[in-house]
């Protein structure tokens, strides 16, 4: 390619806590406009805002995620980020500027081509705004400040994405991530985890960076990689013509699929930050950071090495790794299970368990086959009781309706197969006599013939008898 596509995402995750950042107003999603905004929300004169330790825990939790404590800053300010905007009540926000509350760390990401790690520049604390109104009034808009307050994380990636799909790739294992350690619901449509694509395009090889785009608020991951792709290709063809880059904020257009020009994008320097008078410098203690270390849970990366330990792929891993509740039913069916089954076990929860949770619009943790009845299953399967086809044909659906255990199923449909070498060696010899045709093709080298022959023994035993035992025993019969 003569251009690369170079990216960096900026996140806004919203911290699950029950109050704002700065006051003590509710930040439940739904509530009717401006119900939950407090004084300090409205900025009224002489009010001061508050800081609100739980979001300090979350972010603290975030830091330990991608880096551990070395990246947890033990001395961060808040600042003044200066800006005019309706739904702003006070003319700035409060943010963190030069020193935030985690600086650096790392996110690994998942490609076809294999993993690839991606640096973050910084994750800081900040209020949300509130939100313009527009479709419900002629010729005015309407503010809701419910939302001004509310405590968000913003986390900065490097420029390190190079196009559409890996910022796809990276979005969603953040997304993951603020989920699995609980700081962040993750509802993209309640405006709780938001993006920002900064898209630049450079010659391929070159060092420097070209001149970037923002596109705000990509509310999907299909959006996002559907913006990205018609930006890069926008500001190739302009280089192409002879024009130049604009440094610029633009907004994606899902209907037309498009972005398009929203205002001139703002330097630091625009925003006149300061730090924040009303507001001490946040200090993180060493208490406070083991405290929350205590309270971690098994990251994701630990858990899919966990998994690719057991013979799972690592394409697969990440799969079962998409969320710490997918994560901990599959850990409870493989342990449950001989290890011989994990990869088997691994299949069916990623293939026709995922297609009837995606079916019916269920999570994981909705499951109607718990991951102790899935291991029993394979139980079954590895004794030779049934077959994985008859596994995953008939009694996983059973089981899904609730017709009972991988036993009580396979005893009231009769699905037990036959393993008695004697019974299957009848089933056979009966089949070789009447498919003389198939048994010469066969001997004289046509392969073919003797699926078709497995397929007429299948058949006649009803689909009970052991496929193991039937190519056994026909190989053996054939070659007499």
């Amino acid at each position: 390619m003569a251009w690369e596509i170079v990216v960096g995402i900026e996140t806004h995750a919203q911290l699950r806590t029950k109050s704002k950042i700065f006051s003590g107003a509710s930040t439940a999603f739904g509530a009717a406009p401006n119900s939950q905004a407090s004084a300090v929300d409205i900025a009224l004169p002489g009010v001061l805002p508050v800081l609100n330790r739980a979001a300090v825990e979350l972010a603290i939790r975030f830091g330990l995620a991608v880096g551990g404590p070395a990246v947890v800053s033990r001395r961060s300010v808040f600042a003044r980020k200066n800006y005019f905007y309706p739904d702003l009540p006070k003319g700035y926000q409060i943010s963190q500027y030069e020193i935030p509350v985690v600086t650096g760390g790392a996110l690994k990401i998942v490609l076809p081509e294999g993993e690839k790690t991606i640096r973050l520049t910084r994750a800081h604390l900040e209020e949300d705004a509130g939100k313009s109104l527009h479709e419900d009034f002629h010729g005015m808009s309407g503010i809701d400040l419910n939302r001004a307050g509310t405590p968000l994380l913003e986390i900065v990636s490097e420029p390190d994405l190079r196009g559409a799909k890996e910022a796809v790739a990276y979005a969603r294992a953040l997304h993951s991530l603020v989920r699995w350690i609980g700081i962040c619901d993750g509802n993209m449509q309640e405006g709780s985890f938001r993006c920002d694509a900064n898209v630049s395009v450079r010659r391929a090889g070159d060092a420097k960076l070209g001149t970037r785009c923002e596109i705000k608020n990509l509310n999907s991951f299909r959006f996002m990689e559907q913006a990205i792709e018609f930006e890069a290709r926008r500001q190739i063809e302009l280089l192409e013509d002879g024009g130049k880059v604009v440094q610029e904020t633009r907004l994606y257009d899902a209907d037309r699929n498009e972005t398009r020009s929203m205002r001139s994008k703002e330097d630091a320097q625009d925003y006149r930050y300061f730090p924040d008078p009303d507001l001490l410098p946040l200090v993180i203690s060493e208490a406070d950071i083991e405290r929350v270390k205590a309270t971690m849970p098994t990251l994701p990366e630990v858990r899919r090495e966990e998994f690719i330990s057991y013979g799972i792929s690592p394409s697969q891993a990440s799969q079962l790794t998409s969320s710490i509740e997918m994560s901990d039913y599959a850990l409870r069916a493989i342990s449950k299970a001989p290890k011989e089954g994990s990869v088997t076990i691994a299949n069916w929860i990623t293939g026709p368990l995922s297609a009837r949770l995606n079916d019916e619009n269920l999570d994981i943790s909705q499951s109607k086959v718990p991951a102790d009845l899935l291991a029993a299953l394979f139980a079954r399967v590895a004794d030779g009781t049934i077959s994985g086809s008859t596994a995953v044909g008939k009694v996983l659906p059973a089981m899904w309706s609730g017709e009972g255990s991988p036993d009580d199923i396979i005893e009231k449909q009769g699905l037990k197969q036959i393993s008695d070498a004697g019974a299957v060696e009848k089933i056979v010899d009966a089949v070789l006599a009447a498919n003389a045709k198939q048994v010469e093709d066969y001997r004289s080298g046509k392969e073919k013939a003797f699926n078709s022959l497995v397929g007429q023994v299948m058949k006649a035993s009803k689909g009970k008898a052991n496929p193991a035992q039937v190519n056994e025993i026909l190989r053996r019969r054939l070659k007499g």
